[in-house]
């Protein structure tokens, strides 16, 4: 919905004056949150502390490269984030995949398996694919085939979930550590930020009964051919001027209050906003600290969600040593690498992006000892890496990229309700029954946005449903 299609003026206290709405944070959560406000017809302005926005997917420019701080995909289950990529009018830019198909390579076997989908229905369409697995053995393959059988037979919302950990569960249902390694952590790590052993049993049979269990085109992968920054701030600022929104970027909210009237006021230096409705969109660390007396009733749980890192690392080529969009690896440190010499601008050579999750043993390690150990294992993976010169290694460090979706966290993660009338959360750490993805941070801002108008008797029809 654009501008001139929203609903006619006319706000919770009274005729004739239009309802406002302050959203605090322009990662995807506020950015979606603003413009669902504003195509209902609310005055909104979004305050965000940084230069751009974007939250933890953007770009930055890195000589003639742009460059993007952590390779982001998303899958074709992602329907709230393919419903903001349209509302940004970017879709084009971040096609997904015909049908997935994910190469794996195995650095120790020196072999080369590949993860793919059929067009029969749930869960024939992943048989043949599993059936040819080369990286587990036949007993392995029927084990996996038993486990995904009992994993879709689980409920995610069922509390009792979130506190077991995926990992026993494998275990117990007996998946071996190759198994665990070559199949389930593949998956897992990328899509949780955590091994199994570490991670939420309910988040990990959301992960896999959506992705892998729900339809069969459901886990074919979508990525940006463009630098995020094109997308996430470019287009997404393009959207929210034309939706109305007023946005401030270096405009850090010092507190959220009660206003006399019984409204709300938003501090930044300098100003003090005044609002009928406020998303909180930023970490749940920033959220405690703005939130008022007696917002939440256990404010401090925020605080006991912790985070977890990735890594990046970036290495540009003379010469063209990768032919594959992408690849998984085994075997090796190595986890998922991305070719982005297009998207990048790069004129010559290739440049191969390093996604590493679940990187808390390496997040603070030297940029030389990680050279030191991740050329050679390209190597190992990439035989036309041997004799090319590296014109460039660096590294970038996102060392709170996700919620960490430990045993237990979905007791800690709040709701976009919040006790105090007008005052919402948002943030892919919320209850969104999500892990800490793009998609996550979509459907927050959806929801809390759905809260905000519920309350102010706002049609809100033109929102993404499936977020309710």
């Amino acid at each position: 919905m654009r501008q001139d299609d929203r609903q006619p003026e006319g706000g919770a206290d009274g005729a004739g004056k239009r309802a406002s709405a302050v959203v605090v944070g322009g990662g995807l959560a506020g950015i979606t949150s603003a413009l669902a406000l504003a195509d209902a017809g609310l005055d909104v302005t979004l305050l965000e502390g940084r230069p751009r926005l974007g939250g933890l997917a953007f770009s930055f420019q890195r000589g003639e490269l742009t460059v993007d701080n952590g390779q982001h995909v998303y899958l074709r289950c992602c329907t709230a984030y393919r419903w903001f990529l349209d509302r940004v009018e970017g879709a084009h830019l971040a096609p997904v995949q015909d049908r997935l198909d994910v190469p794996v390579l195995d650095a120790d076997r020196n072999r080369l398996g590949r993860l793919r989908r059929t067009a029969l229905p749930v869960p024939l369409h992943l048989a043949a694919s599993l059936a040819g697995y080369p990286h587990l053995s036949l007993a392995e393959r029927a084990a996996v085939g038993r486990a995904a059988l009992a994993l879709k037979g689980l409920d995610p919302a069922d509390p009792a979930l979130d506190s077991q950990d995926f990992g026993s569960w494998l275990a117990a249902r007996g998946q071996s550590k190759r198994a665990i390694e070559a199949l389930w952590d593949l998956v897992g790590v990328a899509t949780l930020n955590a091994v199994a052993g570490d991670a939420s049993l309910g988040l990990a049979a959301m992960v896999f009964k959506t992705g892998l269990l729900s339809e069969p085109g459901a886990a074919d992968i979508g990525w940006a051919r463009v630098p995020l920054g094109d997308i996430h701030d470019g287009l997404a600022r393009k959207a929210l001027d034309s939706a109305g929104v007023r946005t401030e970027l270096r405009a850090r909210v010092t507190s959220v209050s009660r206003s006399k009237n019984g409204g709300w006021r938003v501090e930044v230096p300098g100003e003090s906003i005044p609002a009928d409705t406020v998303v909180l969109a930023v970490p749940q660390a920033e959220t405690h600290d703005l939130l008022p007396d007696g917002a939440l009733d256990e404010p401090d749980r925020l605080l006991g969600i912790d985070t977890a890192p990735i890594l990046n690392i970036h290495v540009v080529y003379d010469r063209k040593v990768l032919r594959r969009p992408f690849f998984a690896a085994l075997g090796t440190p190595v986890q998922w690498v991305f070719d982005r010499t297009e998207a990048s601008g790069l004129a010559q050579g290739q440049y191969l992006a390093l996604s590493q999750s679940a990187a808390q043993d390496e997040i603070d390690a030297p940029v030389a000892a990680l050279r030191e150990r991740y050329l050679p294992e390209l190597e190992r993976l990439l035989p036309a890496a041997h004799g090319a010169r590296v014109l460039d290694f660096f590294v970038t460090r996102e060392r709170t990229a996700t919620f960490a979706p430990t045993p237990g966290v979905g007791r800690l993660r709040p709701g976009a309700h919040t006790n105090a009338s007008g005052l919402y959360l948002a943030g892919a750490w919320t209850a969104t029954g999500w892990p800490a993805t793009m998609e996550g941070a979509v459907r927050s801002g959806i929801t809390a946005a759905r809260a905000a108008l519920t309350a102010l008797d706002r049609p809100h029809g033109h929102l993404f449903e499936e977020a309710a």
